[in-house]
């Protein structure tokens, strides 16, 4: 009997392996020939869209895009389960990427969705929101008048409604001087910089949690637009009790237009999403949710937008200019604010149908 070699266990090896490899092959090339056609025409159609031809393509190409890509995601699920070839494996991930950017994906770059956005989606959905913005603007009012009354009741209400660290001295009692002090012009801008992002973080804060106490059906997001409206409300009458109402109003109107304006705007974003999840009609509460939240959304962007002007504006113009051009800064910027909101998105909405 001829004693083993070390040839005789190296070489079985070899030979099983030859068939194995084949057999791959030519599974992964059968594959690749059974669907190959598919793959060749879905390349076809996302070359074009990638090139910007999308008015080129037929309607029956439209329309096959998305089985093409889910026949391509179906192709690549079994090419990695079954271990095909590199080449095959890499190819279709490519594939699939690609069609799921232009049936998935963002339509439109981040330059074009900016113009959109400023030219017409903001105030759309602005508009979209307009019955929970009536809804805001009117507690918001009822807020500020209740405020009133009961400082003008009973001045102990002052110190409940608005903080020490904010009233400063400007307190029930306080003389016509001191209150005329603190609406005083700046005579130069040093510091106000610092004074802007400080600003800016305090009307961020209040705004987002007016929009997210917004999903318990938006009675929350209501409940602190009238904490903050009697508060200004209180401070209100503390200057119309010296005679000061019009240099007040003034003073505060040059970014209060806008301030107050956008805090509202974000009590109705929440308030919106809060009233789609209570009534969400024939759709389920998560798709109105998905949807009223989208809206919410866009209007939270510009509310953010708005606060940092606001900023600027609270922190300059309202510092170092008088009582006349104050009004007149506070008065241009409602008008602007309203005409950008409600008039001409709807004019671009008009143009575009």
């Amino acid at each position: 009997m001829k004693a083993p070699t070390l040839a005789m266990f190296t070489r079985a090896p070899e030979m099983e392996t030859v068939p194995d490899i084949e057999a791959a092959a030519l599974r992964s090339d059968r594959f690749r020939l059974e669907r190959e056609g598919d793959w060749k025409r879905l390349d076809h159609i996302l070359t074009r869209l990638e090139k910007g031809q999308l008015r080129k393509l037929s309607d029956e190409e439209v329309v096959e895009l998305p089985a093409l890509y889910r026949m391509a995601a179906s192709s690549l699920a079994v090419a990695r389960e079954t271990s095909l070839d590199a080449s095959t494996l890499g190819y279709l991930e490519s594939l699939v990427q690609r069609a799921w950017f232009q049936v998935y994906g963002p339509r439109i770059g981040l330059f074009a969705w900016l113009r959109k956005f400023f030219t017409g989606g903001l105030s759309r959905a602005m508009q979209a929101i307009w019955l929970d913005i009536c809804v805001a603007l009117a507690v918001s009012v009822a807020g500020a008048i209740t405020g009133w009354l009961l400082v003008a009741r009973d001045s102990e209400w002052f110190y409940a409604l608005v903080p020490v660290q904010m009233a400063g001295p400007r307190v029930p009692g306080a003389s016509r001087e001191v209150l005329l002090d603190s609406l005083k012009v700046e005579e130069s801008a040093q510091g106000l910089s610092a004074f802007a992002a400080q600003l800016f973080t305090n009307n961020a804060g209040v705004s987002i949690l007016a929009f997210a106490l917004g999903f318990a059906f938006g009675i929350p997001s209501l409940l602190l637009l009238v904490y903050n409206m009697a508060l200004l409300g209180a401070m209100l009458w503390v200057y119309s009790s010296q005679g000061l109402t019009g240099e007040f109003v003034a003073w505060l109107s040059v970014h209060g237009t806008t301030e107050l304006f956008a805090i509202a705007l974000a009590g109705a974003a929440g308030m919106h999403i809060g009233r789609k999840m209570a009534f969400p009609g024939q759709k389920s509460i998560l798709a109105a949710a998905a949807e009223s939240g989208q809206r919410a959304a866009q209007v939270m962007i510009g509310v953010v937008l708005m606060l940092i002007f606001a900023a600027v504006l609270e922190a300059f113009p309202r510092q170092l200019a008088g009582t006349e051009a104050r009004a007149i800064i506070g008065g241009f910027m409602l008008l602007f604010w309203l005409a950008y909101f409600f008039a001409y998105g709807r004019r671009n909405e008009g143009r575009a149908a």
